[in-house]
């Protein structure tokens, strides 16, 4: 019977005299399967096309899916260059590990302790975040893999992480700013001053040309804002006195405006270097932060969040915020949440409002009393 056969479709077509003819075919890789049901031709014809799958699975390895992975639209179009240039390495040292690995084995859901297993290694070699990262980027592959149906089951989705990336309220206070800019070579500093100033991300600051500065204002495509093959709304960021003193100041010379020594652009890899660098030599990689236990090392990313903090202690809207930074409305109410209680500027300019505010008046007044000793006998 058909029944004790799983995987086969039934076409029905009528002939013109009005007779039905039945077709039957393998579901999986849609072959015909000549004979009817319960003949040897027919048991014959579905084990071949069974096979056939079996064939082409043990052919399909990890390679196999990473290059079809990295040639898809999905790949080329939705993920930002440095995204994808990041996923390729990432990728690559996946390859030497499990390259042989078929992906019928992928199905499997014990194949999860195996990456696991490489994940803890790699966390020992490359530190944790390295070996979180690693696993997410072969966990978006898998995913990809499912949507198109090259496997049943992402085994490895919502795996437990062991680097912990919450720094919701890590900022720079004026004495880490001034530590850094005290003993940080002078295209370093300048990269501070761009970041605190724009609110903007470590790539779209490094890849700032001097045609992008029009001497009052930064224009400006945010990089990881360019999707689907669109390029990003342009934005025009509006510069402090302060700013604008720093670059009117600059040799402008050179293709870009944060650059090496040299006056050539900072590769992405050497520009973490030479920062670590400056931040360990300000001491900033053990930065102590009120409410905090242990020290706390300052990134560069911490730059932004204190810039959305600083635009808010002055008076800014939410909406004013997002028109510099960036940030979709919801993403700087929640980051300003998250900021705020930490910088400490709002509850100093309401309580300065209170001391000066006619309403709070008789609140000022107010002292405690010692009880006389009438009413306490």
């Amino acid at each position: 019977m058909i029944s004790e056969l799983p995987g086969i479709n039934i076409v029905r077509k009528w002939r013109a005299d009005g007779t039905e003819i039945i077709y039957y075919y393998h579901r999986a890789t849609k072959t015909r399967i000549f004979g009817l049901p319960g003949t040897v031709e027919f048991r014959s014809s579905y084990a071949a096309a069974e096979a056939s799958i079996r064939r082409s699975q043990t052919t399909q390895n990890v390679v196999w899916l990473i290059r079809r992975y990295t040639d898809s639209p999905e790949f080329n179009k939705k993920l930002a260059l440095s995204t994808q240039r990041e996923y390729r390495r990432m990728l690559t040292t996946m390859e030497p590990e499990f390259g042989d690995m078929p992906v019928l084995a992928l199905q499997d859901h014990e194949v999860i302790t195996v990456f696991m297993e490489w994940r803890d290694r790699v966390a020992t070699g490359s530190g944790e975040r390295e070996a979180d990262n690693r696993l997410s980027v072969l966990s978006a592959m898998l995913t990809w893999a499912k949507r198109r149906g090259h496997i049943h089951s992402n085994h490895v989705r919502g795996f437990e992480r062991l680097h912990s990336a919450d720094r919701s309220e890590i900022i720079w206070l004026p004495e880490h700013i001034e530590a850094f800019m005290s003993v940080a070579p002078l295209e370093l500093q300048r990269a501070l001053m761009l970041a605190l100033h724009t609110g903007q991300r470590q790539a779209d600051i490094l890849g700032l040309e001097w045609s992008a500065y029009d001497g009052k204002n930064i224009w400006l495509r945010q990089g990881k804002n360019a999707r689907h093959g669109r390029a990003a709304p342009l934005m025009r960021i509006p510069c402090t006195e302060a700013l604008r003193g720093t670059l009117d100041g600059m040799d402008q010379t050179t293709s870009h405006i944060v650059t090496t020594k040299s006056g050539r652009p900072f590769g992405k890899r050497y520009f973490a270097r030479t920062w670590h660098r400056a931040t360990r030599e300000a001491q900033l990689d053990r930065a102590r932060l009120f409410g905090f236990r242990a020290p706390v090392a300052l990134h560069f990313h911490d730059l932004r969040g204190t810039a959305i903090t600083l635009l808010s202690e002055v008076g800014s809207t939410p909406q004013e915020i997002a028109a510099i930074t960036g940030h979709k409305l919801a993403s700087v109410t929640q980051i300003l949440d998250r900021y705020l209680a930490r910088s400490g500027g709002l509850a100093d300019r309401a309580i300065e409002r209170w001391e000066k505010s006619s309403a709070t008046e008789y609140a000022n007044r107010l002292q405690t009393r010692q009880p006389s000793l009438a009413r306490r006998s």
